[in-house]
Formats: C-alpha cells, sequence, structure tokens
C-alpha cells in the first residue's frame, strides 16, 4: 500500500532533519509537568514579557488606538490618552492603506521602512535606503528568507558560530544546505579566531561544498560576548576575500551590560573601511521588536537591511516576499516606534525613558547576579554575559555522570538538564542543542526571570548542582578546570 501524502514515511527528509533544541525534549517535559501542577520557571526561551517584563506604555498606547481607531473620535480620548500618543496613532494610521486590518506592501509600509532606514543612519551615520528594507514577522523570518534565497543545495554552505542559536542549523536544514561550523573560544570570552574560520572553509571545501555565506550572532546567542570593531573588521575582510555574504544578526544590539564593549553594527564598520570593500561585500543585517527593552516576542516584528545587494536579487526576494501577501501590520507599528520612540520635549518622554532604562539596569544587575551564582557552584565555570539575554555555563561533568547518561541514552548534558528541572522547576536548554566542542558541556538559561527572584532561583540551582555533583563525583574536589 502506497503512503498517503502526509503519513510520516513521506515526508519532506528535510523536515525531519530540522531540530530546534529550544523548544525540544527538555521543554516538552517541562510542559508536561506544568500540567500536572508543578511551577515552572520557562527560562529555556527568550521570552521577556512570560517572567514579568512590563511592556512600554507609549507604544502600547499608540498601538491600542490604531487597532481601535474609533476611540481617536471620542472627545473623552485625551483624558485616557497622551497627546503624543494620539498623534503618532494618527501618523501611523495616515500610512496604511485600510487601517490594521488591511494587507500592507510585502515589504512592509512604506513610512514605516523610512523611519527605519532614519534609525540606522543615525546610529550608523551614513546612509540607508528604505527600499533595500523590508519588514517581516520577528527577524526569523527575515532570516529564513535570505537563507532560502542563498541555499541552492546540499552543496551550499553557511558558516554559522558554534555555539549557535538553533534557528541556523534548523533553517539550513530545512533548505537542503550544509551547516559549516566554525568554533567560538570559550577561553577568550567566547571571541573568534580568524584562523579557525580559515579552517571550517578549507575542510569545507575539502568536502565539495561550495561555502556561500557566514552567521554572525551579534551580541552572541547563546553566549552574550559583544564583538569588538577589530574582529568586525576581520570578519568582514574574510568574507570579502572568499566572496562569502554576511548575515548579521544584530537583535541584541540593546542588550548591552558593560561599557568596555558597545554595540556596533557590521554596516557601519564594513562602510567606515571605505572601497572597495563598502561598495562590493554583501551583506544583510537583521533586527526585532522582540528583544531589549521592548521585549514584544508575541508581537512578531522584525526588518533586514541589505547593503550591496545587486537589483535583481532584491527583486527576487521582494517576490518571495509577495507569496506571503504582507508582513503582519500591528507590528509594524511596534518596529515605526522602536526605531522612532518618543523624543525630548514630548509629553511620553520621560515616562519612556524611565521605562526603558529600568529594564536594561535590571538585567545589567542580572547579568551580574547568574555569573556569579554560577562561578560559586561546584564544577561550574562562566564567562559574564557582555550582551544578549543568556548564560551559558560550562557544566564539569564527573565521569560517572557521562556514564549514566550513555547508559540512559541520553546526552550527559541532557540528562543534567532533566534533573536539574524535576528537582527545581528550572526549564534550561542543554548546550549540545546549540554545539559545542566534543567532551565539553553546558546549558544556556534566559537572564530574564524576574530580579527579586533571581536570588532564589540560583539558591535552588547551586543546591541541586552541588547535590548532583557530589553524587556522581568518585572523590571530592573534582577538577574544575
Amino acid at each position: 500500500m502506497f503512503p498517503k501524502g502526509l503519513d510520516y514515511e513521506s515526508l519532506n527528509e528535510n523536515v525531519k532533519k530540522a531540530q530546534y533544541a529550544v523548544r525540544g525534549e527538555l521543554y516538552l517535559r517541562a510542559s508536561e509537568l506544568q500540567k500536572e501542577g508543578k511551577k515552572i520557571i520557562f527560562t529555556n526561551v527568550g521570552n521577556p514579557h512570560a517572567l514579568g517584563q512590563k511592556p512600554l506604555t507609549f507604544p502600547r498606547q499608540v498601538v491600542a488606538l490604531c487597532q481601535a481607531p474609533f476611540l481617536l473620535d471620542d472627545p473623552n480620548v485625551g483624558l485616557l490618552f497622551p497627546a503624543d500618543a494620539i498623534a503618532r496613532a494618527k501618523h501611523y494610521l495616515s500610512l496604511t492603506t485600510g487601517g490594521l486590518g488591511a494587507y500592507s506592501d510585502s515589504r512592509g509600509i512604506p513610512g514605516v521602512r523610512k523611519e527605519v532606514a532614519e534609525f540606522i543612519e543615525k546610529r550608523d551615520g551614513y546612509p540607508s535606503d528604505p527600499e533595500l528594507i523590508f519588514l517581516t514577522d520577528g527577524a526569523s523570518k527575515g532570516v529564513m528568507q535570505i537563507l532560502n534565497t542563498i541555499i541552492r543545495g546540499e552543496g551550499d554552505g553557511v558558516l554559522v558560530p558554534v555555539p549557535q542559536y538553533p534557528l541556523y542549523s534548523a533553517a539550513i536544514s530545512l533548505f537542503g544546505g550544509s551547516l559549516v561550523p566554525y568554533f567560538l573560544e570559550e577561553t577568550a570570552n567566547w571571541g573568534l579566531d580568524i584562523n579557525n574560520l580559515r579552517s571550517s572553509v578549507a575542510e569545507a571545501r575539502s568536502k565539495g561544498i561550495t561555502v556561500r555565506a557566514m552567521v554572525i550572532i551579534n551580541p552572541g546567542n547563546p553566549t552574550g560576548q559583544c564583538l569588538s570593531v577589530a574582529n568586525l573588521r576581520e570578519i568582514l575582510k574574510f568574507c570579502y576575500q572568499e566572496n562569502l555574504a554576511l548575515l548579521g544578526d544584530e537583535v541584541y544590539q540593546q542588550n548591552i551590560y558593560q561599557d568596555e564593549r558597545p554595540f556596533i553594527s557590521a554596516k557601519k564598520v564594513l562602510m567606515d573601511m571605505g572601497p572597495p570593500i563598502s561598495k562590493e561585500l554583501h551583506l544583510v543585517s537583521f533586527h526585532t521588536v522582540s528583544k531589549g527593552y521592548w521585549g514584544e516576542c508575541g508581537q512578531r516584528g522584525g526588518y533586514f537591511e541589505m547593503t550591496n545587494i545587486p537589483p535583481k536579487t532584491v527583486d527576487e526576494i521582494y517576490k518571495v516576499a509577495s507569496i506571503s501577501l504582507s508582513p503582519n501590520v500591528p507590528a509594524q507599528i511596534f518596529m515605526g516606534l522602536m526605531v522612532s520612540p518618543p523624543k525630548p520635549g514630548d509629553i511620553s518622554y520621560d515616562q519612556f525613558v524611565r521605562e526603558s532604562k529600568g529594564v536594561i539596569e535590571s538585567l545589567r544587575r542580572r547579568a551580574r547576579i547568574m555569573t556569579d551564582g554560577f562561578n560559586s557552584c561546584r564544577n561550574v565555570v562562566c564567562n559574564f554575559t557582555e550582551g544578549a539575554m543568556y548564560s551559558f555555563p560550562q557544566l564539569r561533568l564527573p565521569p560517572r555522570a557521562i556514564e549514566a547518561a550513555k547508559r540512559a541514552g541520553k546526552v550527559p548534558d541532557v540528562l543534567y538538564c532533566l534533573k536539574l528541572l524535576e528537582a527545581t522547576g528550572i526549564s534550561t536548554v542543554p548546550g549540545s542543542g546549540f554545539g559545542q566542542k566534543e567532551g565539553v558541556f553546558h546549558l544556556r538559561t534566559t537572564i530574564l526571570p524576574a530580579e527579586e527572584d533571581m536570588p532564589e532561583i540560583m539558591a535552588s540551582f547551586k543546591k541541586f548542582n552541588d547535590e548532583f555533583m557530589e553524587q556522581y563525583e568518585d572523590y571530592r574536589g573534582y577538577s574544575r578546570m
């Protein structure tokens, strides 16, 4: 009997191969335990509002008015909403062709794309063309759109940092390409060694793979490092020499927790380098409303900007975007508000600054609490989270724990994370879901739990960890290094 169209055996093999650890075995077990009544702390995904981060007031006021435009006709609207929110709602409604319920252009509302271009120009000091900016349903959709455009088959490879955000491995598998890993150096605060890049490309080419693009995640996910200008310059030069497109995942650019290495975009460094590289290197940069002090993950708003991409290629990307008709329109308004927030002198400015600064300052403190907490634990070492939303501690698992995992048919850090979940309710992601060097184990957790809950969470983690290590050690004092 022939299989039916959607029988598992007959499915597209690329769909089966694609894995996404952030919503994998650990998440599914956590969801089961939650249904059974256990309190679960979901630190597996960067979902700020789910862990208590409050929405910023001004953008919600503007979008509320856009969603219910009849409120603007109410004579008492000024009693509920500030005048600048009312003005911005009218502005965005005037840019649409029928309000938030109507499709927009497949690239996004032209007026919002213009605001994004002005934001980029102000940030980097170089012009940005709204025609080369596409608004998307979150940055992830944009990443998938570009990878789908680049990958022609399994002979095409994409350089991806390891540890990496599983969106990349999953999407590359889905589109039938080959992931080409380059390892970040944990002992150098997750820095990038250009020699590792060269080795990765040479090895891929020796297997017949054509390396077509390189991904950077800056600040890093799951590793939290911020790339220096010198590092970015090396990367850009490398891509130029090797004829690679560079995909700059810059969604955490607001999430910076130290002053030594501020976020600097790949585009700014590229433009600073001047011709010929600044005129020729293919660069696509991604941003979102889901991270930073906005944290509006559920709104699904993002954009990508193309630099030096040939016009015919842009036309093809537009054609494919048109198949989905329109990115979601309310999220486009959120994006416009993110790139063009209240200005000094606006009624809502002081409140907006107070709220946004409050979020980032609290995240900075939580990054320190979590790093110090992990480093106080037995057989755990952790680099400081310079940026993004995650901590990625290394677990120095004793040999007996590794043997127990093998007997259970589990990767060792999966076993550790499952036992952590059962004992404490803390839902994390094992480092094996992001890729790591052979014989080295990690877990990823967000730094997003409420600041007042952080000491209790870290105490709970330490109690579990130290008991776990003691249970599996052959003798006390198993080496941390």
